[in-house]
């Protein structure tokens, strides 16, 4: 039995929403990362052909201090219409940056970014809209595990079988200094694998990324991976976005610090990654609970940092994994079952 690798919403604070349609054309989707009492967040974009919305207001000499929500969907560029469906949830709930002091005079920021899923249920018009984005926010929890092919994830393709949406989460204990006692911090993350890179070494049929409790695939059901994969034509049109989240109470540029580590881990589970076609973005929001002082920081955010990488290797991990397969489209699971028994 596979352990279960967490949840970005094990990070007091944090919610999560999906929402997708399939059949009928139809097969995309919307994650809404959510914060309702508010984030500090930062951004680091490394794909070659990215799409996204407001991540020039998360550079930490811009205006915006803190945001309640960042969107993850489907659609390629099409799909930044979901972000509008979350600021109309937000601006309801006098949610956003404030510009005047009467309830709702606020504007909500809502960084988003996409990958490309267009046509993969059929109908290239076929995309997220502004509804997409108010329905994935209204159905946020935090006591979110639902993962795989859902939500972004809905059409996502990774490394010629079927990506998605997964999640992984680990605590750090701090250790204690002259001026701050020990603490624990939770770090989590979110991603949403469509990678043209593959995540899996098809000499053992396993993860390049290690996880408890997968077993070595039977020859056969390695031979069927491989002979599947290398039938396919890999998209030419990719990204992996996600959010990396902690309640430990960073700076702005701090929190773009831990976006940037995230990328490590982005490394660590996908070959190759960054390429010009891939739109790779990851952000980062702290929901600021728990203070971790100013003696020895720079040690502490380095703790912060390395398990950031090892939440987002994890969660790419657990993206393929959890996901299940599609007509004209096979998941890992489905050609190795051997692998999960």
């Amino acid at each position: 039995m596979l352990a279960d690798p967490g949840s970005i919403t094990d990070v007091d604070g944090i919610a999560v929403g999906h929402h997708q349609r399939t059949g009928r054309g139809w097969r995309t989707g919307t994650t809404m990362v959510l914060a309702p009492h508010g984030a500090i967040a930062g951004v680091d974009v490394r794909g070659g052909g990215p799409g996204t919305r407001e991540t020039d207001a998360l550079a930490p000499w811009n205006l915006v201090d803190q945001i309640n929500a960042i969107c993850l969907t489907g659609g390629s560029a099409y799909g930044l219409r979901a972000a509008d469906g979350a600021m109309s949830y937000l601006a309801a709930r006098d949610l956003g940056y404030r510009v005047g002091p009467e309830p709702g005079q606020v504007v909500p920021v809502v960084p988003t970014a996409v990958i490309f899923d267009l046509g993969r249920g059929g109908s290239f018009a076929n995309h997220p809209d502004a509804s997409f984005g108010e329905r994935a926010c209204r159905a946020a929890t935090h006591r979110q595990h639902r993962r795989g092919s859902i939500g972004a994830g809905t059409g996502a393709m990774a490394g010629g079988v079927r990506g998605g949406v997964g999640m992984a989460s680990c605590t750090v204990a701090l250790t204690a200094t002259d001026a701050t006692p020990a603490t624990t911090v939770t770090v989590g993350a979110i991603c949403v694998v469509n990678a043209r890179g593959s995540l899996i070494d098809l000499a053992s049929g396993k993860p390049h990324v290690s996880v408890h409790g997968l077993r070595r695939p039977t020859p056969a059901d390695r031979t069927a991976l491989v002979d599947y994969i290398a039938r396919r034509s890999l998209p030419s049109l990719n990204t992996t976005i996600g959010v990396v989240a902690t309640d430990a109470a960073i700076t702005r540029p701090e929190a773009t610090r831990l976006a940037m580590s995230g990328h490590d881990g982005l490394a660590r589970a996908i070959n190759p990654v960054h390429t010009l076609a891939d739109g790779d973005t990851l952000f980062a929001m702290s929901t600021r609970r728990i203070d971790i002082g100013d003696v020895d920081r720079v040690a502490r955010l380095s703790q912060i940092q390395s398990a950031a990488a090892t939440c987002v290797a994890h969660a790419c991990v657990d993206a393929i994994l959890a996901a299940t397969p599609a007509v004209n489209a096979e998941s890992y699971g489905s050609l190795c079952p051997s692998a999960l028994r």
